[in-house]
């Protein structure tokens, strides 16, 4: 009889220490974006100013246009100390400052709770969404004679169209935050009793908070960024009237003084809005 035929040889089985090749790290960090940026944001900020000191030391560029770093520093201390021929720094921060966060806090209490609406009830969506999408896009000088010609020259169109200003991405921001809740998650708290009242309280609003947060940290630029235009309306104090009325006696060194206080201002509250931000909603981009 003839040999049966030999079986085929079996696969070679790795050793049970084999480990599969790992690509080689070219970064210290793994996840994109990771790490801190704040050597590089120092180097950026020091990089600027000794280019503003160059270029104004050797006259490359005309003082009516950039003054010398030394010049706006000495116009803030005379602001600071009350011995500029104006209002002192501080009179003119004050009345910014109430202008601005009036119309913040107004917006805060009305467009969350129409954002929150509008997420919630195609109605409300159907009611509130034209108007604001229309008016969203509009630069506030385009109706601020509007505004003057129906409210008068006094502080109520100044904190109204700083708050018009705030009022549509805080608006639009709760909005959208109102569908970051997954279905699972709704039909889970349903599955376990929860009424509708209860999932929009305990289930749809702690997964809105991130994006209101971030509407927030949104609005306030929005608001400081009107705020010249803002104080444009007969205003005879402000951070905003002092860099327009520097402006018409070509003092470049009391404007570029002023725009550096108002985004220093502006700054300062945006770290510590990311702080509460990281207080409220510790869970954001964990998830």
């Amino acid at each position: 009889m003839p040999d049966a035929p030999e079986p085929p040889a079996a696969a070679p089985v790795p050793a049970p220490d084999a480990v599969p090749a790992i690509a080689p790290n070219t970064s210290a960090y793994r996840t994109p974006g990771e790490g801190s940026a704040l050597t590089i944001s120092v180097v950026t900020i020091v990089s600027l100013f000794v280019a503003w000191f160059v270029v104004t030391h050797f006259g490359w560029i005309k003082p009516l246009f950039l003054p010398k770093p030394a010049t706006v520093f000495e116009q803030f201390v005379d602001y600071l100390t009350g011995a500029a021929n104006d209002k002192p720094l501080w009179d003119h921060f004050v009345a910014s400052m109430f202008r601005v966060f009036s119309a913040f806090v107004l917006a805060c209490l009305t467009a969350i709770p129409v954002g929150i609406a509008m997420g919630m009830s195609r109605v409300a969506r159907g009611i509130f969404d034209p108007p604001i999408e229309f008016y969203r896009p509009l630069p506030p000088l385009s109706y601020l004679p509007l505004i003057i010609i129906w409210f008068g020259i006094d502080e109520m169109p100044k904190i109204l169209l700083i708050y018009l200003a705030c009022f549509a991405p805080l608006a639009l921001a709760a909005r959208s935050g109102m569908k970051s809740a997954s279905q699972e998650q709704i039909h889970a708290a349903y599955s376990m009793g929860a009424s509708y009242w209860q999932v929009i309280r305990y289930v749809i609003l702690p997964s809105a908070m991130p994006e209101i947060l971030v509407g927030m940290r949104i609005a306030i630029g929005f608001g400081w960024t009107t705020l010249v235009a803002a104080e444009m309306v007969a205003a005879h104090v402000g951070l905003g009237q002092m860099v327009l009325n520097a402006s018409n006696f070509l003092r470049t060194d009391i404007v570029v003084m002023g725009i550096i206080v108002i985004g220093v201002v502006a700054y300062l509250f945006d770290l510590l809005m990311r702080k509460v931000e990281r207080m409220v909603v510790p869970w954001k981009g964990k998830g």
